[in-house]
């Protein structure tokens, strides 16, 4: 199957690629965040992703685009608001369909079968609107979205990535998101069926 996996990071890439290929299909990645900044730390987890790319010799395609200004603009007027039952900030949800609208329209426009995303292994995105994010997009695009649970793999995803010596973010990725890491207020994380795994002090680092 020719899948088209977006990428939001090389540490949560890690363990989607290797479940992916453990059934049989090699995902091409797919690099696109106008969501994260400043651009020191786009750059800093774009060249992370192709570094991985490089490692595991995955075709790693980019669309690349720092997007603060537009990013500005399309959340600033949702930081009111909630999204997944007020457990997140309403900007998540534009956040979202920002990237996986994105893939769907590349992996229609790029001949793939299928699209799916690493935003599915973290226990810290509101799954479930991840997913409902991407089906909607699959219609839209008349390309399936291939849906899978990684959270179960999300710890040993960041110990593989460091010990590939990829680069490690300490925050979700945009500037709303960097402040409150170090203003405090950082949502708690989204948690539906699967409990969220207990983080080392390492891991938190």
């Amino acid at each position: 199957m020719k899948l088209l996996l977006h990428c939001c990071c090389a540490p949560c890439t890690v363990q989607c690629a290797v479940s992916f290929i453990e059934e049989g299909t090699r995902p091409d990645l797919y690099w696109y965040n106008p969501n994260i900044h400043p651009y020191t730390e786009y750059k800093a987890r774009r060249d992370a992703l192709v570094q991985y790319a490089a490692y595991t010799e995955l075709e790693c395609r980019t669309d690349d685009e720092y997007g603060l200004r537009r990013f500005i603009g399309e959340t600033g007027h949702a930081e009111s608001g909630g999204a997944g039952g007020g457990k997140y900030p309403a900007r998540c949800a534009v956040c979202y369909r920002m990237r996986l609208e994105r893939t769907a329209a590349r992996a229609a426009e790029w001949g793939y079968e299928s699209f799916g995303t690493t935003l599915l292994i973290s226990p810290y995105q509101n799954h479930g609107l991840v997913r409902a994010t991407a089906e909607e997009y699959a219609k839209k695009y008349s390309v399936p979205f291939l849906y899978r649970d990684f959270r179960p793999r999300f710890r040993e995803g960041r110990s593989g990535a460091r010990n590939m010596g990829l680069y490690m973010q300490k925050y979700c990725g945009c500037i709303y998101s960097e402040e409150e890491r170090y203003l405090g207020g950082r949502p708690a994380p989204y948690s539906e069926a699967a409990p969220r795994p207990a983080l080392s002090q390492a891991e938190k680092a």
